[in-house]
């Protein structure tokens, strides 16, 4: 019988490749750095290749052991869903379930996609994260999570992506700002007028495109990291911003003295969708949980609410 590795061996090699250093992956895996060693040169051994390079106190991956790891990756996710699968007794919507979220939509919307779930599926355990859409999208590829809210287009490679909403941007401003020709167009507005978040955050992005911002001196130098922050600058009359209707539904203008207006363009807004890996074997579980969202952002998107 051929010999093969094991599964243990290839999630010693993924800690090792996480931490990139013995030390810290034995620690990972609660085992001696010695143990972890000898683990990974019998994997080596068996199978008749160099994963690493080492000299006396460092070492880097092979080329083939960067290819090895993507494959164990593979490997060990396919194995932590068949276990899942068995104790769920083959049900979609039990068990684990990862749910990253950008956050400029997870503040408007997990609330109430946990709370269906709990409902409508109370064996499934929902397990959520909060994270940019570059963060979010590794963990998704590298079997981290199991499907991803984000806000589209964005690069998504080889994922299986779907649209389930749009969501306009409105422009914010001050109510005593009303009558200085912010309805006219974005490209003849006071340089450094416009508030945006951090450029990490996605929404910056489909903001400037779907409002057809030409000339980048209308923008601040000051990025905000929250949608909060944004709210607050523009609340002291420093300047204005635009924000997707449902952060604007949920309320993020109460207390203040701002007011939202359909952006200029007449037709600005962002898609709202969800990413997953074709290759799980959760498909089902992903077509439940992907109408679901669906059901909750007709509600958080809906002009005029």
């Amino acid at each position: 019988m051929k010999r093969l590795p094991s599964i243990k061996q290839l999630q010693y090699l993924l800690a090792l490749h996480e931490h990139q250093h013995f030390g810290r992956a034995a620690d990972a895996c609660y085992i001696g750095q010695s143990t972890l060693s000898a683990a990974i040169a019998n994997l080596e051994e068996t199978m008749d290749a160099q994963l690493l390079e080492r000299d006396h106190k460092t070492f880097i991956f092979t080329p083939l052991g960067e290819d090895v790891v993507r494959q164990a990756r593979h490997i060990i996710e396919q194995c932590e869903e068949l276990a899942d699968f068995a104790r769920s007794q083959g049900k979609p919507m039990t068990g684990p379930f990862r749910l990253g979220c950008i956050p400029t939509i997870a503040p408007f919307v997990l609330g109430e996609v946990m709370t269906l779930c709990r409902e409508r599926y109370p064996q499934l355990q929902l397990l959520l994260r909060e994270d940019t859409s570059d963060n979010s999208l590794h963990a998704l590829s590298e079997g981290r999570l199991d499907m991803v809210l984000l806000a589209l287009p964005y690069e998504t490679g080889a994922l299986h992506t779907e649209v389930l909403a749009q969501d306009q941007f409105n422009l914010v401003l001050h109510r005593d700002w009303q009558d200085r020709g912010f309805n006219q167009d974005i490209n003849q507005w006071p340089d450094e007028s416009i508030f945006l978040l951090e450029r990490e955050h996605c929404l910056t992005g489909h903001a400037v495109k779907a409002c057809e911002l030409e000339d980048s001196r209308k923008v601040n130098p000051f990025f905000a990291t929250s949608l909060h922050t944004l709210t607050q600058m523009v609340n002291n009359k420093l300047g204005v911003t635009f924000m997707p209707q449902m952060a604007i539904n949920s309320g993020v203008l109460e207390g203040t003295e701002l007011i939202s207006q359909p952006a200029a363009t007449g037709n600005a807004y962002r898609d709202i969708g969800v990413a997953w890996r074709p290759t799980s074997s959760k498909a089902r579980s992903y077509q439940l949980m992907t109408a679901l969202i669906a059901e909750v952002l007709q509600s958080k998107c809906r002009e005029g609410k």
